[in-house]
């Protein structure tokens, strides 16, 4: 470390063998450490035997803090920033922070670690290539509908996290807005000693949490099954599709498609992609 910076280090969410080797250096390393709960840190930092010092920084005196930590930065000063648990900043604070150190001109560096929406993505065995990360939905149940229903379309694998005495009352708003055969994985105290990971359709799903008492403590990642694809030109009307089968019989799907764009004064693409789906099924 030879020039002040801002290291976001992540810690263990449960175990803490999981904490890396290069967390540890910087922890011990840097001047002084932000943390969103000094109480809650200073006893993974006892374990480690790490004796630098800590500045509270929380959802409440982040601005604040902001301004002191850059002006430490300033006399050259390294300074850490670290959650209760998992990757800062993710459903946590520090983007204020972040945001500050970089406008004043300082280097903010990552150090990576655990964060329990990519742990429970990575066991969940839903879809990785897409998705969408949440966080927490709101709190009264006509903004958390409301939430849902904006995200009910996305075919992308969608992730939240949510606190046990909220957990019935989320799955029930998921279940009137996604339907009970939609796929969901719920993450439930991830490496831990109780950890869970059991997936189902949200119908079966939320009978096997009500049903246990246990499975409704801890912290919850939710992972649900994107909507499926819209089926391409499903949007044509009845008589669109006829129109476009008869002239399929006779001409190419480029002409036929054009041809009946040009009768049903419709979009070309959307009548080609009909045609090309149209073309396929009857090819089987």
């Amino acid at each position: 470390m030879t020039a002040a910076c801002l290291y976001i280090v992540s810690t263990p969410i449960g175990n803490l063998g999981d904490i890396s080797a290069r967390a540890l250096e910087t922890l011990q390393s840097v001047e002084l450490i932000a943390a969103e709960d000094t109480r809650h840190s200073a006893r993974l930092l006892q374990h480690f035997g790490i004796t630098t010092p800590m500045w509270a920084l929380h959802d409440h005196n982040e601005r604040a803090q902001a301004d002191r930590i850059v002006q430490r930065l300033s006399e050259g000063a390294n300074i850490a920033l670290i959650s209760d648990a998992g990757t800062p900043l993710i459903s946590d604070p520090g983007f204020h922070l972040v945001r500050a150190v970089r406008h004043a001109g300082f280097r903010v560096v990552p150090v990576p670690g655990a964060c329990a929406l990519i742990a429970a993505l990575s066991a969940s065995g839903l879809p990785t290539d897409r998705f969408a990360f949440e966080g927490f939905v709101p709190a009264k149940n006509q903004a958390r509908l409301q939430r849902l229903q904006a995200v009910a379309e996305d075919t992308r694998t969608l992730m939240f996290y949510e606190s046990p005495h909220r957990l019935l009352e989320t799955l029930r708003a998921m279940l009137e807005v996604f339907g009970p055969d939609r796929y969901l994985v719920l993450a439930r105290e991830l490496t831990k000693t109780f950890e869970t990971i059991h997936g189902d359709s949200l119908g079966n799903l939320i009978e096997w949490v009500e049903a246990d008492a246990n499975q409704q403590k801890g912290e919850f990642v939710l992972l649900l099954q994107g909507a499926e694809p819209a089926v391409e030109g499903a949007d044509l009307g009845t008589e669109e599709r006829r129109v476009l089968s008869l002239l399929l019989e006779e001409l190419s799907v480029k002409q036929a498609s054009a041809l009946a764009a040009k009768i049903c004064s419709g979009k070309k693409k959307q009548f080609y992609q009909a045609a090309l789906a149209m073309r396929a099924d009857n090819d089987r």
